[in-house]
């Protein structure tokens, strides 16, 4: 699986408006996860994962980005098979690239998904 990762630490300074953020629609999916759609065109869709501090730890299902997948942290820490990325980090996984990512602790990432995912079994 390919992977280009840089952080942007030195560059960013990002301040999350708790307000706002609880004014998205957000999807419970149950298990400590949310996900709010930001924007959706054909398979291409911008969302944003909440993850709670107690979440389940298989909170996320194993899946594969058909275009890739390109995030970045906002707030907290996830961690994946291809390794660990926190605050400020910006993460691209390659066209057809799986992955079971897993938060640590509070986390909030913004995550575009050029064509779509697909849930694995």
């Amino acid at each position: 699986m390919g992977l280009l990762h840089r952080s942007l630490k030195g560059l960013l300074r990002v301040e999350i408006d708790a307000a706002e953020l609880d004014r998205l629609p957000w999807r419970d999916f149950g298990n400590g996860l949310s996900m709010a759609r930001l924007a959706r065109a054909g398979a291409r869709e911008l969302v944003l994962y909440r993850i709670e501090e107690n979440a389940d730890p298989n909170a996320f299902l194993r899946h594969e980005h058909i275009g890739g997948e390109f995030y970045l942290v906002l707030k907290g820490k996830i961690a994946d098979e291809t390794g660990a990325y926190s605050e400020g980090d910006i993460v691209y996984l390659d066209p057809k690239s799986v992955h079971t990512p897993r938060a640590e602790g509070e986390t909030v990432v913004l995550v575009l998904w050029p064509q779509g995912v697909r849930i694995l079994e």
